[in-house]
């Protein structure tokens, strides 16, 4: 199968490459990509095929809207979708009043949660500003999550993010500034509420539906599915394990690995084995046989990644395999597959 192909974006109707370009990397996550490899990645992925774009006013403090935008400045504007996302808003400083963690050498601002109507508002701007873009095609509220601000916290900011951002955003689709509306966040049970609470066109399922992880499929996806709300699947690796394999310090959410997790990927890896399939091929390709899932954006530090995953989502795999992980209790019967 073809590396890239086009779909439907839901109920918003437009079209998106099935693959897209996750531009946290860019923002310097942890340490740092120099502007020419920065570059030489997005003029890969532009030559790839893809023609999705995935950034955030956090990734980098604004750092990777400012690259992005930069080097997609004559590209034409109809012939790519851009999301970015709102609940934080930025302010200049010094750099040396600034904590960058977990980005390294970020762009010179301070950020901070801001959930408000008004902060919405601003922080859509800036993010024009900072793209260079009359309009963004996709935007999610992001983080209001258990995993960001823990489960009391997190209850605030839901109820502030429905008062404040949820109101912004349905106002920037009216306007035509915005054409689709989402919830981007780390925990499926939140997004569940936030669908069941507001209107929205997608979600950014982040790691929280991979060879690892079904538990969508028992509420959140078949909503999606009867509302026709798009999903963009981000962290498809687990924060790496289904990467690297189960090796010495595999990590599972961005953290060291838990037992039973590194027991299940042996299992699985065990069953790629047999069918001669990478297990990275494998938890890139699932992702997209769910009919809700628009796309995916797997981030990439190098053009040597990028090109790596670009092999494995064209690898060959056989029916066999998927079989055989549903009859070893790997995966889910429900869950779809490829065919």
């Amino acid at each position: 199968m073809p590396a890239i192909n086009i779909r439907k974006f839901g109920r918003v109707g437009f079209d998106i490459t099935d693959m897209g370009f996750g531009a946290a990397p860019i923002g310097n996550f942890l340490r740092p990509i120099p502007e020419q490899e920065a570059a030489a990645m997005i003029d890969r992925a532009w030559d790839a095929g893809m023609r999705y774009f995935d950034t955030a006013p956090y990734y980098g403090n604004g750092l990777s809207e400012l690259r992005l935008g930069h080097y997609l400045r004559w590209k034409p504007r109809r012939d790519y979708v851009i999301s970015s996302k709102v609940g934080r808003v930025l302010t200049a400083a010094r750099r040396e009043d600034i904590d960058f963690k977990p980005w390294v050498d970020g762009a010179a601002f301070k950020s901070r949660f801001d959930y408000s109507y008004d902060g919405t508002m601003r922080s859509f701007e800036d993010s024009l500003q900072r793209l260079g873009l009359e309009h963004i095609d996709i935007l999610f509220i992001h983080d209001a999550d258990v995993f960001t601000h823990g489960p009391e916290m997190q209850k605030v900011y839901f109820r502030q993010a429905m008062d404040g951002c949820y109101r912004a955003l349905v106002k920037l689709r009216e306007q035509g500034l915005v054409k689709a509306i989402g919830v981007g966040v780390n925990n499926w049970e939140v997004m569940l509420d936030f669908m069941k609470a507001g209107d929205f066109d997608t979600l950014l399922v982040a790691g929280r539906y991979t060879l690892l992880e079904q538990e969508p499929l028992d509420e959140l996806l078949p909503l999606c599915e009867r509302r026709g709300t798009a999903l963009v699947i981000g962290g498809g690796f687990n924060g790496g394990i289904l990467a690297t394999g189960a090796v010495t310090g595999a990590k599972w959410n961005y953290a060291p690995a838990p037992a039973p997790v590194m027991e299940k990927v042996r299992k699985i890896e065990a069953v790629c084995k047999r069918h001669h399939v990478p297990l990275a091929a494998a938890a890139l390709q699932f992702l997209l046989a769910h009919p809700a899932v628009a796309s995916h954006v797997p981030g990439t530090r190098t053009v040597e990644q990028m090109n790596q995953n670009l092999a494995l989502v064209a690898h060959p795999i056989p029916k066999a395999f998927w079989q055989e992980l549903k009859s070893e209790g790997l995966l889910r019967q429900d869950a779809p597959v490829p065919v």
